[in-house]
């Protein structure tokens, strides 16, 4: 459900993390009897940190603060305005832990197993261990707490899955009728696929360079009126990594390739080759191979993602409902100034 990019595969951790369950009191889980249901929290006084308490789980400033830059993402606020997004945020973690409560009645029996995997994918990612120690410690974490937060995400996304995902189905008739009623949405724009031979040589080179590779291409287009093979030459002269498959660049729309590129591709009728074209890259030899018209999507091909969509749609509606029906009883104590 949620994908690390790069060194940035943490964040994209917490950010889970914070969004569905965004608790973690101490860096530990509460404490739970051996029949699986959560014990009793004491009562005892609000730590001067605590920004809510919810059903006498306290929530830590230092939680607001990594979930607020975590889904900020690097943005600013004004500082009139930063109050506002503090209660968001807090009303974010309030749901959260309503959710981590329930969901912790039912956490899978394999759950370290499913973490210790979760986190080795994830550290893997990172170019050494210095880079992961400091995207950790930037957002006030240690392994621990880290691994505290995963085990959490783990336990929502498997009750979440139960109790939610496998319960709900969209009947064929709104997938259609969603399909029926946004024909815009499925509509493809005029294709083509085409190959191509790169000469490449960069904009700031000298008139002495860019003339050099302007004439091997002219020499190419040359070999090319001669009966000469388009794959063949991409393979030996081209300088984009295209020329592995002799210069195939598979199907692509507009808006896809830099303007000349483009329009010169469009222009050609299949199989016929252009001059050679100049882009920012240097020089191409453009051979048009298919083209196809635009044209409406069948609906059997989009079937199934339609469907993932209203059911992600309808998921997300009976979470909501959850998390306010819980709300009507949890005893929730603001403690934020």
């Amino acid at each position: 459900m949620h994908t690390f990019t790069s060194t940035q595969c943490l964040k994209g951790l917490l950010v889970a993390a914070l969004v569905i369950c965004a608790h973690l009191a101490g860096a530990t889980d509460p404490d739970v009897k051996k029949d699986g249901v959560p014990a009793a929290p004491p009562t005892v006084a609000a730590p001067p940190n605590a920004v809510v308490r919810v059903n006498g789980v306290d929530i830590d400033a230092v939680e607001l603060r990594r979930a607020r830059k975590v889904m900020l993402r690097g943005q600013t606020v004004p500082a009139e305005q930063q109050s506002v997004v503090d209660n968001q945020v807090v009303e974010q973690l309030i749901s959260a832990e309503l959710l981590y409560q329930a969901a912790v009645k039912q956490a899978p029996k394999d759950l370290e197993k499913q973490t210790d995997e979760m986190l080795a994918q994830g550290k893997a990612r990172f170019k050494d261990e210095a880079d992961f120690k400091k995207t950790i410690n930037d957002l006030e974490m240690d392994e621990k707490s880290l691994r505290e937060y995963t085990k959490r995400q783990l336990v929502i996304s498997s009750f979440v899955e139960t109790e939610f995902v496998a319960k709900t189905t969209v009947p064929e008739t709104e997938i259609r009728a969603f399909y029926d009623g946004n024909p815009d949405k499925f509509h493809q724009n005029e294709t083509v696929k085409a190959s191509h031979i790169l000469i490449g040589v960069d904009s700031s080179a000298s008139a002495e360079e860019k003339k050099k590779a302007h004439d091997k291409a002219v020499a190419l287009r040359k070999e090319l009126s001669g009966g000469a093979d388009f794959a063949t030459l991409a393979k030996e002269n081209s300088t984009c990594p295209s020329s592995q498959q002799g210069g195939d660049l598979g199907f692509f729309g507009t808006g896809q390739m830099v303007p000349a590129f483009e329009k010169a591709a469009f222009a050609l009728k299949p199989g016929e080759i252009s001059d050679v074209v100049e882009t920012q890259f240097g020089y191409h030899i453009i051979k048009l191979i298919e083209k196809k018209p635009a044209a409406s999507v069948d609906y059997t091909l989009v079937k199934a993602k339609i469907e993932a969509f209203l059911k992600g749609q309808k998921v997300n509606e009976a979470l909501q409902k959850f998390v306010a029906d819980a709300r009507k009883t949890a005893k929730i104590e603001m403690l934020l100034k």
